[in-house]
């Protein structure tokens, strides 16, 4: 049985539509649907009954998940065998992060390193869901958890740096968006009960929350914006030159990074190397997570 097809198989399993499984393959609808049909036609028995909103696994469909999945894990194993033996600085590297602004420390850190090793291609994606790792979804995950949470037993995880939140106001905006004024407004993320947990526990409990951004870039534009004010990271409020923190800042504790990796890529020369390029560049940048270094030395508005 050809592997080609079990992919398409489970990718349309997964996502229940061929949309959806294109997507994930980054191919064309056709290809799937060429290639389930196909699948079906040699087995001599269908796997999927079609509706108009997507695609329902069959009887047979469902016994046929559990033993490709079982294929994919071997395939998989077998896979990171062979990279985990790759002792050439040459060849892919995924890194996958959860903000732009990690993404972007990334970036400047690594391009050095890959001026140097030009036969490395590198691909940074940004994405917050838990990448598969033992799938080979990405070589190398930097990863946000909460402070009282620990990443699974499945990877090898090292800390990278803390995160720590602050109170931020636009610097244009800052006189207007007084903070001890009932008329400003907190900004919420699309998670308001972590926003809200932090602001009842702050400096400013009675300001309502508004709104509702999904990333952290939106964030800082609405910011920017003067729409309201906003809980951020350090790391990427103190590095903003039209931000500021609020004259009670409340620097908190709410998270941390880590670097995650399969153990069966402990060897990898790409891998080991990227760790390293990786991991010293947040040691340079220690400051700029604790919330105490401010990369462009600035004042609080005012108050104490």
């Amino acid at each position: 049985m050809d592997w080609d097809d079990l992919r398409h198989f489970l990718a349309l399993a997964r996502q229940r539509s061929v949309r959806g499984a294109a997507s994930e393959l980054g191919v064309s609808h056709s290809t799937v649907a060429r290639r389930v049909e196909a699948l079906e036609a040699r087995l001599g028995t269908r796997l999927f009954d079609r509706h108009r909103d997507g695609v329902v696994l069959t009887e047979a469909g469902e016994r046929m998940l559990v033993a490709a999945e079982r294929v994919e894990d071997e395939v998989c194993a077998l896979t990171r065998d062979a990279a985990g033996h790759d002792r050439q600085l040459a060849g892919p590297l995924h890194l996958t992060c959860g903000d732009e602004y990690v993404a972007a420390q990334l970036l400047a850190d690594l391009r050095p390193w890959c001026e140097q090793h030009p036969e490395v291609e590198l691909a940074v994606t940004v994405d917050g869901r838990p990448f598969n790792l033992a799938k080979g979804e990405a070589d190398v995950a930097v990863r946000a958890l909460p402070s009282d949470a620990q990443p699974p037993d499945a990877v090898i995880a090292r800390p990278l740096a803390p995160i720590h939140v602050a109170n931020y106001v636009a610097r244009a905006h800052a006189d207007r968006l007084d903070p001890t004024d009932p008329a400003t407004r907190w900004l919420a993320f699309d998670d308001r009960r972590f926003v809200e947990r932090l602001v009842r526990a702050g400096s400013y409990p009675d300001l309502p929350l508004w709104g509702s951004f999904s990333t952290l870039r939106l964030m800082v534009h609405a910011v920017r914006a003067g729409l309201g004010v906003s809980l951020l990271p350090s790391y990427v409020g103190d590095a903003d030159p039209e931000l500021v923190r609020l004259p009670r800042a409340d620097l908190r504790l709410a998270g941390r990074l880590w670097l995650l990796y399969h153990p069966d890529l402990r060897d990898n020369a790409r891998v080991r190397a990227a760790r390293t390029v990786i991991t010293e560049g947040f040691e340079r940048r220690a400051g700029l997570y604790e919330g105490w270094s401010d990369p462009a030395p600035r004042r609080p508005v005012s108050g104490p």
